[in-house]
């Protein structure tokens, strides 16, 4: 654990945590759009797990701070994009996997409030909760094909149905929190500034019952789950270092931070020599 964190740069404390009256506060603050760097997806999955060994804590609610624009806008491309080895790739892939297993293992059940934007990793976030609570500004989205990375589609699945799913995967295109509730994957739909008082009722119910019959019953709803949205979501992850081998990934990811666009690579050079083969 040590030697992991010390391996990147020192990061300031970017997730919060509180206890109250048994319920488990985890807030992403980390201005201006709360993207994580490569220490912070591991600090806020070393918090997740954390807490859920806590025996005194009966229920986990994943936040951010409401003053920020957005719940959760993924990875920090910058940080990617100025790294000349693959040793933040690589680190962000382990913590963004390391994050969501956190969120779906935790010993107790596990509320996601959603406000502004949630891309990428919030979605991860979000798609690996037990509930989702979001802002009525809450817009959901996966914009990984354009920045070269592939991943949480795994968890967009668990969100949307599956040919919603695709098409928001290969399109970018967003969706509503109203929409979400209107499937029912959205528990409760509320103004911003009402968001984290209305996660806290719904974990307040929670811990008032049995902790032990809880903690069972995420156990064994876990177990029943028809898709193991870890190993899924790490085969994904491969895509994104095959990706990174080809160097559109690279390029991708240098022409977000420029703000130009993409130097793409064309069709016939994708086939490198294979026409005609089986």
């Amino acid at each position: 654990m040590e030697s992991r964190n010390r391996r990147f740069a020192t990061l300031r404390c970017v997730i919060r945590t509180e206890i109250r009256d048994h319920v488990a506060e985890v807030v992403i603050d980390n201005p201006p759009v709360n993207a994580l760097p490569v220490a912070g997806w591991y600090q806020l999955a070393d918090s997740i797990r954390s807490l859920g060994r806590d025996p005194e804590v009966r229920a986990l609610i994943v936040a951010a701070n409401t003053e920020i624009k957005g719940y959760q806008a993924g990875v920090d491309i910058k940080e990617l994009a100025a790294d000349p080895t693959n040793a933040s790739l690589i680190g962000v892939n382990r913590g963004c996997w390391e994050t969501f297993a956190a969120v779906y293992d935790c010993e107790v059940p596990v509320i996601a409030a959603v406000h502004g934007y949630c891309l990428g990793g919030g979605v991860g976030i979000a798609g690996n909760a037990d509930i989702i609570v979001a802002s009525d500004d809450a817009t959901f989205g996966l914009p990984e094909v354009d920045r070269g990375a592939l991943g949480v589609a795994t968890h967009l699945a668990r969100l949307v149905p599956t040919h919603k799913m695709r098409a928001m995967y290969f399109t970018g295109s967003m969706i509503t929190s109203q929409q979400l509730f209107e499937w029912g994957t959205v528990e409760r739909v509320v103004p911003r500034a009402e968001l984290h008082d209305a996660a806290r009722e719904i974990a307040q119910v929670i811990a008032a019952k049995s902790p032990l019959v809880i903690r069972r019953a995420k156990e064994s709803i876990n177990g029943i789950d028809p898709v193991d949205v870890k190993k899924s979501y790490r085969y994904e992850q491969g895509f994104t270092y095959e990706l990174n081998l080809w160097g559109d990934s690279d390029e991708l990811r240098e022409a977000f931070v420029e703000k130009r666009d993409a130097d793409l690579r064309g069709g016939t050079e994708l086939l490198g020599g294979t026409e005609g083969g089986s």
